[in-house]
């Protein structure tokens, strides 16, 4: 740890974070100390007065990096220093804020399912984003899973009174054969002073991506990628004002992000890749068809309500919503333990299917009362998860290496989890002086965890390939979660630009019930898989993970367009409980051993007067669990990524702008010697403002550096050889335009 904090001394002499030219808000340091903003607290307050880590990524500093041709998990990973970096695949699994997990929110509306399936940002085309809020470390504030921290997405709202058009289209390549990337979106608002309303749609359509070397880059099988992905993502927004104390406004989401039939990965025929470990088998080839692609469907409703200056001069808000997601993974070999000897499996593929519902409401009353600001409310969740495993024909599998896949049946695949969650809180402050603030609160939550009975995943496989008819089930059952969470914070205001705090805060996360329950040891006897033993929710129950963090953090906002900006923080996280994976059984459970993160997190940056900038950001962290043989020794790298940093330098002129930045991820080995190699990238990215419109541009992994993905190694670590299939390796240089026009 100390040599990571002597480099952050030698960082935060030049690192900064970057500010779009177009407005003073558009960065990942807000540099407007007035600027309001909801995540910290659930009630609108200036960035100012929150004693906390906050970042805000702007609508221009956004579209300037996707359109310059990163994704939406980069961007973030690349501007927001908590938040490790982001692979080019689907999954942002183990992609954490602080070493923890992060509550990923849509509007307020969270993306996050007991049933984790990692693609909280396979969600929305930023197209239709206006900007995000972040908030660093553990929270309750919003509910449980926020231990690392709270990412809200806000999508763009109607705002204008006369009919507005904004047209963008862009291409993206590696000037390689079948590798152009398309993206064509337009929106149209409008309305009167009254009512409002805002309609998007953004199409995308991808072809293959190819490493540094010129190769295509080997299909993700398990956690799926986006090369022959097509999406939209159609987004509807109405702003009704009813009277100049209530609003009304109404958010509807079409999504659907999935995988053409063109291209898979190939393990030769008669699966000879994967049986003999021969990396020479197995390569991306023409002629897919399967039954089932890796897919992502969304339909959304949010509905808000806001009436204002009532009960004694409160403010009240309300919200409901419904989310219905549909995700489908691509045909892999399947997750199964070695069968007893007696049992003969043919080599098959299989797809997992996963749907869930959740329908919520909140309620938040602010008031704000001499020297003293309150926030309180309650939420209500409700969510059913249902998981199945398609199973495909053996034969024409394996006849085609794994290109052609007809489903012959469907099984279970997780017990079916039904959760809901009733929350009370209440957030106070109290302004003892001009310069001091004191704020606490609490939140008071119920979780209650329902599993049905369900026939082990690995009988059912059994069965169908003829061994056993009947089998027991394994009993079912509920446990309930009482949590009570507490945070208190110091901020105190040195002068109108620069302020410091302490704070301690509590965060909470259930796990996965669906992969911690559900099997059990069977013998089969009379043509039956008749239950030995297993765990069960109701007997057996797991405990929740709760956190406590203590953050000493500063923050210094630009009151002009040039100047100093920096912010950064100092945490130790603490936990009393540690996650372990199974990698055979692909299960979870808890171990009783103490989990940390503490390190530091900031940005710092320079803007001249005449345009130029320097800057980046930094993450350096130590994540370690307690053993009771050696101590203190790091995380498994099932869980943890590397420390990293971020740099650049830009000019921001009225006409255009242009940065260069360099991301670096540093090397991590864990307590079993597994280690996760490091990286370093360059990218360009930058806009030219014309009279009617604007040309973005932007070259990605400028040096063409050949490098695998933190994702793509901890892919090995699961699934073993033959490394080939797994190891998800990153793009080559690829090169980005795009012209946008509002009119």
């Amino acid at each position: 740890m100390k040599k990571h904090y002597a480099l952050s001394v030698i960082l935060l002499a030049a690192l900064t974070a970057n500010t779009s030219a177009q407005t003073k808000q558009d960065s990942i340091n807000t540099t407007d100390i007035n600027e309001v903003i909801l995540v910290s607290s659930r009630s609108p307050k200036q960035i100012s007065d929150i004693p906390g880590t906050v970042w805000i990524i702007g609508k221009e500093q956004l579209q300037m990096q996707i359109r310059g041709g990163a994704g939406l998990k980069e961007v973030l990973g690349n501007m927001i220093p908590g938040f490790d970096f982001g692979n080019q695949g689907r999954t942002n699994y183990a992609q954490n804020m602080r070493g923890r997990n992060v509550l990923v929110m849509l509007n307020g509306v969270s993306l996050n399912s007991t049933r984790a399936s990692s693609r909280q940002f396979d969600a929305i085309d930023p197209f239709n984003i206006e900007r995000i809020e972040v908030l660093s470390g553990a929270s309750a504030i919003y509910g449980g899973d926020a231990t690392g921290g709270i990412i809200n997405i806000i999508t763009k709202k109607p705002s204008s009174n006369k009919l507005v058009f904004e047209t963008s289209a862009g291409l993206k390549t590696g000037f390689h054969k079948d590798d152009l990337d398309k993206r064509i979106a337009q929106s149209v608002e409008g309305g009167t002073d009254a009512v409002k309303f805002r309609l998007g749609a953004a199409f995308t359509q991808n072809e293959g991506a190819f490493d540094a070397s010129g190769n295509q880059v080997i299909t993700d099988v398990k956690q799926a990628d986006f090369q022959y992905n097509r999406s939209i993502d159609i987004l509807g927004g109405l702003s009704v004002k009813l009277s100049p104390d209530q609003d009304l406004s109404l958010d509807l989401q079409y999504y659907n992000s999935k995988v053409r039939n063109k291209k898979w990965l190939s393990f030769g025929e008669f699966f000879n890749g994967f049986t003999t470990k021969n990396p020479d088998f197995i390569n991306v080839m023409d002629g897919a068809d399967s039954d089932v692609v890796p897919r992502t469907e969304r339909l959304m409703a949010n509905l808000q309500y806001n009436l204002r200056n009532i009960l004694g001069g409160q403010n009240l808000l309300l919200q409901a919503y419904g989310r219905r997601e549909e995700v489908d993974f691509g045909a892999s070999f399947a997750e199964v333990p070695k069968p007893p000897a007696s049992i003969f499996l043919p080599i098959f593929l299989s797809s997992a299917r996963g749907n869930t519902n959740v329908y919520g409401a909140k309620a938040v009353l602010s008031k704000k009362w001499n020297a003293f600001n309150f926030t309180y409310g309650a939420d209500l969740d409700l969510e059913s998860f249902n998981g199945d495993q398609v199973i495909f024909n053996p034969r024409i599998s394996s006849d085609s290496g794994g290109l052609v896949n007809e489903s012959v049946a469907s099984v279970g695949r997780y017990p079916d989890t039904k959760t809901s969650t009733l929350a009370g809180f209440i957030q106070a402050d109290w302004n003892i002086t001009k310069q001091l603030t004191l704020s606490g609160g609490v939140r008071q939550q119920l979780i209650n965890v329902k599993l049905d009975d369900f026939v082990g995943f690995k009988e059912q496989i059994y069965m169908h390939f003829g061994y056993g008819g009947s089998a027991d089930a394994v009993k079912g059952g509920k446990n309930n979660y009482d949590v009570t969470l507490f945070n208190g914070n110091l901020l105190y205001k040195i002068n109108p630009a620069w302020q410091t705090w302490f704070s301690f805060s509590q965060g909470f996360a259930i796990p996965d019930a669906a992969k911690s329950y559900g099997f059990g040891k069977y013998q089969l006897s009379m043509n039956r898989w008749n239950l030995v033993n297993s765990m069960n929710i109701g007997e057996q129950p797991l405990s929740g993970i709760k956190t406590d963090q203590i953050e000493l953090g500063f923050r210094h906002n630009r009151t002009s367009e040039a100047g100093l900006y920096a912010q950064g923080s100092f945490f130790y996280a603490l936990s009393n409980k540690t996650l372990k994976i199974d990698n055979t059984a692909f299960t979870i459970s808890l171990l009783d051993q103490k989990l940390r993160n503490y390190g530091f997190e900031g940005a710092l940056g320079y803007r001249f007067a005449q345009g130029l900038e320097l800057g980046g950001n930094v993450l350096l962290m130590e994540s370690e669990t307690k053993t009771l043989d050696k101590g203190w020794q790091n995380q498994s790298v099932y869980t943890t990524n590397p420390s990293k940093f971020m740099v650049f330098t830009g000019w921001n002129a009225k006409k255009f702008s242009l940065k260069l930045q360099m991301q670096n991820s540093m090397n991590y080995t864990d307590l079993a010697n597994m280690k996760i190699t490091g990286y370093t990238l360059f990218d360009l990215v930058g806009d030219v403002k014309l009279n009617k419109g604007t040309i973005n541009f932007g070259i990605q992994n400028i040096f063409n550096k050949q490098y695998t993905t933190i994702w793509g190694q901890r892919s090995v670590f699961f699934y073993g050889e033959p490394q080939k299939a797994f190891s998800y390796q990153g793009r080559g240089t690829t090169f980005s335009v795009g012209y946008t026009i509002v009119y």
